[in-house]
Parts: structure tokens; sequence; C-alpha cells
């Protein structure tokens, strides 16, 4: 169904090429009936070129030469046969028969049998400039939207797989944050439990402080078990993660809790090397304590890029570096670069994605990428105090922005994070369209067969422009050129007028840059340079005459060579 605003304009075409048709119909010499015929033929033939492309171009291109009303309309139908035929075969098919039966209603017309080579090769640059041209370019640019479209929508595909897998990753981060926190305080209510269960049966308390010493016990423990629950919820149906610890803590003890903070990164040195690899740390700056949460997410940020670096670039060296700056945590893990690195490497892809979230939820920023002098860097900054969020800032798209194809288009694709553009297209269409381009070997096919077909039409066009540009410029150079024969005619002191009339007006291209050279002419004198017929004694000189004129005469004749 048209829209509206479609409706509107497919009438006002109409109107448009039937006024066209009957006026061309009416300068051949057609009045009365045939005029009202031929204005109805093209707007119904205008109006049905969408939903009967190839028949409308059938009917067009036969009926064009002996109804030269349609002449103007074979190029609408040509243009719009182009891009709604589906099947680069059906195209074909239907612009070939167009072709012969155009062909043969142009010599039924004009009947001449010495005549009938120069209409067919007039009526086929007829038809290939006018029909077939704007078919393959309408039909080539048609293809390009339509592939522009599915790419569209594949590029709002994959932002919002993106987004779904940045989302997963960090609910997993946060589950180990949550973990981490879980860990943490419960170990210290742990303490406090155990502490004021010794407190309790305490002889030397009094009845009073025995019971304050309950209800704290209490509230601790109710607080474990809360804490357990929430924990709990936070991990329904998310796998524990790899780095819990598995031995149980003791009370008083906090070497475990150590060993997963800043003071652990040599342990994960240590461990590295153990396993075969050359792995340098070096510490820099007076030690300042960091926040549990931001000494975790340091100890995280290490073990994460050296596992990176053990994946992608077994055997490299490795450079840790701490740094306790003035006013944050610094922690940089490099890997050179390696001459061969391994394939088929097996990774979650959500690594890095959870690095930057524990450290954003820190109020600290991560950076991963490739170094200057080759292989990766993974760089972390850390406040030391306790810092609000940073404001959660979402992910960048997959493509960049120059080659950005929802820029290109104005419909918007819902996506998980709001709108993202995808652009109009004609769904049934697009389907059809890239089922075509894509199906087996024939999409290759007909990928040479239009690139052929726009080349063919191209270089035709190019061959008759050619040819017309020839003949206006050999026009121009009969306006600026004589023979020597004509410059002798010329007597010197004859009226102004009557020498003009003899000769070429000269104003024409041919002979621009010939003014100016040669001998100085006359004071107060109009003169006339025109190019010879013959030509110069070398490639470089041309002969030129000069025609100089004063109060009505010629005063002077010259003949002369320049160079261009």
């Amino acid at each position: 169904m048209w829209s509206r605003r479609r409706t509107a304009g497919e009438v006002v075409l109409a109107v448009v090429m039937a006024l066209l048709a009957a006026g061309t119909e009416e300068l051949l010499g057609g009045e009365g009936w045939q005029l009202a015929a031929v204005a109805l033929g093209a707007a119904v033939l205008s109006l049905l070129r969408r939903r009967l492309p190839a028949t409308t171009l059938i009917l067009t291109g036969g009926l064009a030469p002996l109804v030269p009303g349609f002449l103007v309309l074979l190029i609408l139908v040509g243009w719009s046969a182009g891009r709604y035929i589906a099947g680069a075969g059906r195209a074909l098919i239907a612009f070939t028969v167009a072709y012969v039966l155009n062909i043969a209603a142009s010599l039924l017309d004009v009947w001449d049998l010495h005549r009938s080579l120069t209409v067919v090769f007039m009526s086929t640059l007829y038809y290939l400039g006018t029909t077939l041209a704007p078919g393959l370019a309408n039909r080539y640019w048609t293809q390009r939207r339509t592939l522009l479209h599915a790419l569209q929508e594949r590029n709002a595909q994959l932002l919002r797989e993106r987004v779904m897998v940045a989302s997963s990753a960090r609910l997993r981060e946060r589950q180990r944050i949550a973990q981490d926190m879980h860990d943490s305080l419960g170990h210290q209510l742990a303490l406090i439990s155990v502490h004021t269960g010794a407190l309790e049966v305490d002889r030397e308390l009094t009845d009073r402080q025995r019971e304050a010493v309950g209800v704290l016990r209490n509230a601790s423990v109710t607080a474990m078990h809360e804490l357990r629950e929430v924990v709990g919820i936070l991990r329904d149906g998310i796998e524990a993660p790899t780095e819990a610890l598995t031995a149980p803590v003791r009370a008083g003890d906090e070497s475990g809790r150590a060993a997963r903070g800043t003071a652990g990164i040599e342990g994960l040195v240590e461990a590295a090397r153990a396993a075969g690899n050359k792995v340098e740390l070096r510490r820099l700056g007076e030690y300042q304590p960091l926040p549990p949460a931001a000494d975790h997410a340091a100890y995280r940020i290490v073990q994460e890029a050296l596992t990176n670096a053990y994946k992608y670039a077994p055997g490299a060296p490795i450079d840790v570096e701490v740094r306790y700056e003035p006013d944050s945590f610094v922690v940089e893990i490099g890997n050179e670069p390696v001459t061969d690195p391994p394939r088929d490497v097996v990774s979650g892809g959500q690594g890095l994605t959870g690095l930057h979230e524990r450290a954003r939820l820190v109020g600290g920023m991560v950076h991963a990428g490739p170094a200057d002098g080759g292989g990766f860097r993974v760089a972390g900054v850390l406040p030391y105090g306790v810092v609000d969020a940073a404001p959660l800032v979402e992910t960048a798209p997959l493509v960049d922005a120059a080659d950005d194809f929802r820029q290109q288009s104005t419909r918007p694709l819902v996506g998980d994070l709001g709108p993202v553009t995808g652009g109009p297209a004609d769904r049934t269409f697009t389907e059809r369209e890239l089922a075509m381009a894509t199906r087996g070997g024939r999409s290759t096919g007909g990928g040479i067969a239009l690139g052929c077909g726009i080349a063919f039409a191209a270089l035709v066009l190019l061959l008759v422009a050619g040819g017309f540009g020839i003949y206006f410029l050999m026009g121009s150079m009969r306006e600026g050129m004589i023979d020597p024969a004509e410059y002798d005619k010329v007597k010197v002191g004859a009226a102004e007028q009557e020498v003009r009339d003899q000769l070429p007006s000269g104003d024409t291209i041919a002979t621009t840059g010939l003014h100016g050279k040669g001998p100085e002419e006359p004071e107060g004198s109009k003169c006339l340079v025109l190019m010879s017929s013959e030509v110069g004694n070398d490639m470089e000189t041309e002969p030129v005459f000069r025609f100089c004129f004063k109060d009505g005469k010629l005063i002077e004749k010259k003949s002369y060579e320049v160079k261009r």
C-alpha cells in the first residue's frame, strides 16, 4: 500500500508524463483524440511501472518509435525497471525483449532498405543512452542500498550483542566483588561472634554486661546470616569465581586476605617465574595503604594481565611495575611482542571488561591496548581513599566513526541502551534482493554481468559524447581558421566591416592563447587573430594571421608563428 505522500507524488509524475507525451505528439502533428489517447497511455504506464516493471518496459519500448510521445516516458520506465525487476536474469530478458521490439518498431516506422543500418544504429544508441544506462545505474544503486541496509541491521545487532556481553561481564565481576565482600565481612563478623561468645561466659561480667554482650553476639550472627543470603541471591545462576579461597580463614589470620591484595603481587610474579616466564617486578615510591576493594582490584589487574600475557604472548618477557604516586596507586604490566603469536586461543573475552568494572566501582580506571613499541600494555590507576564510582561509559560501537553505517540512515532500531540507527528499508524488496545476491554461485555471475553492462553502457555513452564533442570542435575550428589564400586576398586599407565579413569571427576556444603574442600591435588598434590551416615548421610553433583595425579600416596584417 502506498502512503499518501507516495500516492501524491506518483499522481503528479503521471500528470507530468501525460503532458509531456501530449506536447510531443502535438509538436509532431498529432491532434484531437490522438493527443488524449497518448496522454492517457503515458499516465497509465507511469502508474504501472512499479507494479509491472517488465511488462511496462516491453510495452513502452515497443511503442516508443511508433508513438513519439512515449520517448520521454521510456527514460522513466527504464530507470524504474532496473530497480523493480527482481533477478538479474529476468531483468536481462526484459531489457532484451524491449530492445528487439524497439528496433523492429523503428524499422517498421521508417522502412528504407538503404537507411536500415543507420536506423538500427541510431535507435540502438538512443535505447542504450535513455533506457539501458539508467536502468543499470538504478539497479546498481538499489543493490548497493540493499547491502547498506543489511549492514546497518547487522551492525545494530552486533551492538546489541556487545552490550549484552559487556553487561554479563559486569555482572560477573560484581558477583566476584560480592564474594570478596562476603569473605571479608564474614571473617570480621566471625571474629566479633567469637570474641563476644568468649566475653559472654566471662565470670567477671555483670548480668547487665553479659546481656549486652549476648545481644551483640546475636546481632553479629544475624548479620552474618543475612550477608550470606544476600550474596547467595547475587550469585544465583552464576558460577563461583575461580579465584575464590578454598581454604578456610582462621580467626585472627589475615594472610589469606593479604595474599589477594597488593601484597600478593609478588606471589603472582613468583608463580609466573616458576612456570618458566621471564617476569621483572619493580616497586617505586613510598608504600601507602589502599582500601580493601582497591587493594584487591590491584591484585586482579596484575592477575588478569599476566594471564593474558601467558595466552597471547607465551615466552615474551613481562614487566610489572608498581608505583605509589602522591595522589594515586599505579600498576602497569607490559609484555614484548612475539614473532609467532599463538592461534586458536580460547578466551571468554570478559576479563578486561571485568577489570574496567572493578576499577570503576572503586573510583579508578584501567587502560588496555597495544604498546607503542609493540606488545601489549595494561595499566591501572586506583585512588588511596574511598571514592565514588565513576559514571558508567557505555562501550564504543564495533566500527569506526568514519565507517559507521548507522550515521547514513534515519530509522531507529531499538537496542538495549536506546535507539540504534538502522535506516528505512523495504523489507520485502530487501529480503528478495539480498537472497538473490547471495544465492550460490549466481551472485558472482550476476555481479559480473551487472558490472559489464554498466561498463558497456558507459563506454557507448562516452563514444556518443565524444562524437558530438568532435563535431562541435570541428565547427569551432572553422570559426577560428583561414587558408593562406584567404589571407592574401585581404588588402590593407579595406573597410573593417568588409574584411570582417570575409573572415571568420575568431570567437572560439581554438584561438585562446594566441592574443598578445608576436609583434607589437599598432597603438589604438583592435586586432583579430586567426589560425592558419597550414602546420608550422615544428611541433612547438603554430602559424597565425593577424588583422589590425583602426578608424574603421584595416591598417595592418601580419603572418607569424607563435608558441602555445
